[in-house]
């Protein structure tokens, strides 16, 4: 198996077990839920269900290329959370915050690992 095979189950791993997390543990993800965004709790759990479609798609090769543009797109629609929750942490001088800048750009990295799976 190439490395690039195998990079694609790794994402798509992450992203089903993201998925599922959002059903296990919806309280981390309503907390980082931009305040301005309606119905908070059908959103964590659609986009909990939009990152296991993704990471399904992902896994089989007729359905790859649509499961990389999808990904893309969920980490476009998902990256105004992941700026709510730098704010959140900056705001209460939380533990952390460092972490949550670090990983606005990790985004831009996803993004461009999805994208190795477009054919």
């Amino acid at each position: 198996m190439e490395t690039l095979e195998i990079s694609k189950y790794v994402l798509a791993g992450m992203l089903i077990i993201a998925g599922i997390l959002h059903f296990l543990k919806p309280k981390f993800y309503l907390k980082i839920m931009p305040d301005y965004l309606p119905a908070p709790l059908l959103l964590v759990i659609l986009s909990g269900i939009a990152e296991i479609i993704c990471g399904l798609l992902l896994v089989f090769p007729n359905t790859q290329t649509i499961g990389a543009y999808l990904t893309i797109a969920l980490f476009v629609a998902v990256f105004p959370a992941n700026i709510e929750m730098s704010r959140k942490y900056y705001l209460r001088r939380k533990k952390g915050f460092w972490l949550t800048i670090l990983r606005l750009p990790l985004q831009l990295a996803l993004i461009w690992w999805a994208y190795q799976f477009i054919r």
